[in-house]
Order: structure tokens, then C-alpha cells, then sequence
């Protein structure tokens, strides 16, 4: 049986991620982007039956980020149409090392999703419910997301820090409210010494924010030194993969889709932060947040023949 849903058939675990659906701009270009929905492409790719709750405006762009999203096979069935606001888009940079800087339109559909009684129906009907913190940046969203976390079963809190996009007391009460927590280790340093943490060391922090939260699943990446996975105050580590960056945009939403698909369908810890870091250096080494990549392709890339 897996680990956090009890199931060992991945077609038999429903998720749905709450959030961000938007366009990622590189000067003239643009992909479809947004954490929530690069995590639930990744995760419906390996064969959980995801969806995704948002909004887009009633626009060009909209239209277009709906034709894409069935293009990929993604159900827009939860995907609001706000007539009164805008579809989202994001201006990206990246570095020489493909690390991205993001400048975040404001007062999108996205930041203004109201409750329903369908989205509660299905938030309360599926396994796992995936959330990200840039989601809370808005009132109306917010508002929105902490009235479907009383519904949810197994709550996922993936920590997306974007500056001057989020508030630490909001951020606690998410975590708060969470079973498990997946922040990057500069995220992690942040919030817990936010919290009043005095450790120095990567797991001293985590293992405070866990006691804190009273969260018994957390992951933390490192960039290309890999992750660590906390299991009931078990960790298990990968060290990363060397590969040539591309894109960074995406990587670590594909982790985290790779890592509860894992988790969901088999019972092995360490297997499923392998595979996990596998799936986010895939897609960092690829251009664009939703590659095309199968499970076999990742067992290849971590055991080449």
C-alpha cells in the first residue's frame, strides 16, 4: 500500500490543485505557466486523475490558456471565467544559469476565485487537494482557499514565495492547516527564522517548523544538491543529478508532482525522492514548465542502460 493514501493503483487516487493558471512570458514568447498547474500536468502525466481549480478572464489570453490546457488533456471543467478581470501573466528572466526572476501581474482572475458549491463538492470528494502560497495574495482567494481546506482530506501546502506576494502570519496558518509541507531550503530559512527559529543547520529547521505545524510529511530541495524528504521525523535524501540547466521554471513543480505520485502508489520513501529529484532535473534541462517526459524516461535517466 502507498504512504499517504492507502491505494496502490495510481488511476484509483484523485487530486486537484487549487490556484494560479497562467502565462509565463519570455520577452515575445509565452507557455503556459503557474505552480499548481505545472504540478498537476506533471502528476496527471503519471496517471493520477488531477484537475485544477482557478479562473481565467474572459480574453484572448483565456481562451487561448484553455484551448492549451485541452490541448494537454486537462480538464477545464473547474476553471472559472471571470469576465471582469483579466487572464494572468507572468514577465520571466533568466540568468545565465537558467534561475528565474518573476514579475507578477496583479489583480488577475486568479486572485479572484469565489466559492462554489461545486468546487467544495469536489475538493471533498478527492484524495488530495494541492495548494500554493502566492494563491493567498488576495483577499477573495484566500478567503476562497481557507473555506475548501475544511473540506479537504489529505491537504498538500506547496510554499511558492514570490516577493512582496504573501504575508508570514498567512503563511503559518497554511502550514498550520496542512499534512504536508514542500518549500525550497531558502523558503525554509526564511520562515522559520519568521517563526523564531534559532537553528542554524537544514534539518534543525525543518524539524522545527515540523514540531511547530505538527506536519508529519515535509520535503525541502536544494536547488542541484537534491532534496530531503521528512517522513514522521524519518529523512531521506538525494543529492541531486548533474545536468546541463536550461530552465528552472517548472523543475520544482514537476518534483513535487513526481514525489505524490510516488507516494500515493508505492511505499517507498526513498524511492520516491529519487524519482522526484529525477523528474525536476529532467525538466530543468528542458526548455519550457511542462515537458512532455514518461515514467519510463525517468526510471531511464536515474538507471540509464
Amino acid at each position: 500500500m502507498s504512504i499517504i493514501v492507502g491505494q496502490s493503483m495510481a488511476n484509483n487516487v484523485s487530486l486537484v490543485c487549487f490556484g494560479e493558471v497562467l502565462w509565463d512570458c519570455f520577452g515575445e514568447t509565452k507557455r503556459l505557466g503557474g505552480a499548481p498547474l505545472n504540478m498537476c500536468f506533471r502528476v496527471k502525466s503519471l496517471g493520477i486523475n488531477a484537475q485544477m481549480i482557478s479562473a481565467v478572464g474572459e480574453d484572448e489570453l483565456g481562451d487561448a490558456l484553455l484551448d492549451e490546457l485541452k490541448e494537454k488533456q486537462l480538464s477545464i471543467e473547474y476553471i472559472a471565467v471571470n469576465p471582469n478581470k483579466k487572464t494572468s501573466t507572468v514577465q520571466v528572466t533568466l540568468d545565465s544559469h537558467g534561475s528565474a526572476k518573476y514579475e507578477i501581474m496583479p489583480d488577475t482572475a486568479w486572485d479572484n476565485i469565489v466559492l462554489t458549491d461545486k468546487i467544495i463538492g469536489k475538493v471533498a470528494s478527492t484524495d488530495i487537494f494541492v495548494f500554493g502560497s502566492l494563491i493567498g495574495r488576495t483577499e477573495t482567494s484566500l478567503i476562497t482557499l481557507k473555506q475548501l481546506l475544511e473540506h479537504a482530506k489529505f491537504k498538500v501546502f506547496d510554499v511558492n514565495l514570490r516577493s512582496s506576494h504573501y504575508h508570514l502570519d498567512n503563511l503559518i496558518a497554511l502550514m498550520n492547516s496542512a499534512d504536508f509541507i514542500k518549500l525550497n531550503d531558502d523558503e525554509l530559512y526564511e520562515i522559520a527564522k519568521g517563526m523564531g527559529c534559532k537553528y542554524h543547520s537544514l534539518e534543525q529547521n525543518l524539524d522545527f517548523i515540523a514540531k511547530q505545524t505538527n506536519t508529519e510529511f515535509l520535503c525541502v530541495t536544494k536547488g542541484n544538491h537534491g532534496a530531503l524528504l521528512s517522513i514522521k521525523g524519518k529523512n531521506y535524501y538525494n543529492s541531486g543529478y548533474r545536468i546541463d540547466v536550461v530552465d528552472t521554471v517548472g523543475a520544482g513543480d514537476s518534483f513535487l508532482g513526481a514525489l505524490i505520485y510516488q507516494l500515493c502508489t508505492y511505499d517507498d520513501p526513498q524511492q520516491a525522492i529519487d524519482f522526484a529529484c529525477a523528474a525536476g532535473a529532467m525538466v530543468a534541462q528542458q526548455l519550457g514548465a511542462t515537458p512532455n517526459i514518461t515514467y519510463q524516461q525517468i526510471l531511464e535517466f536515474i538507471e540509464p542502460c
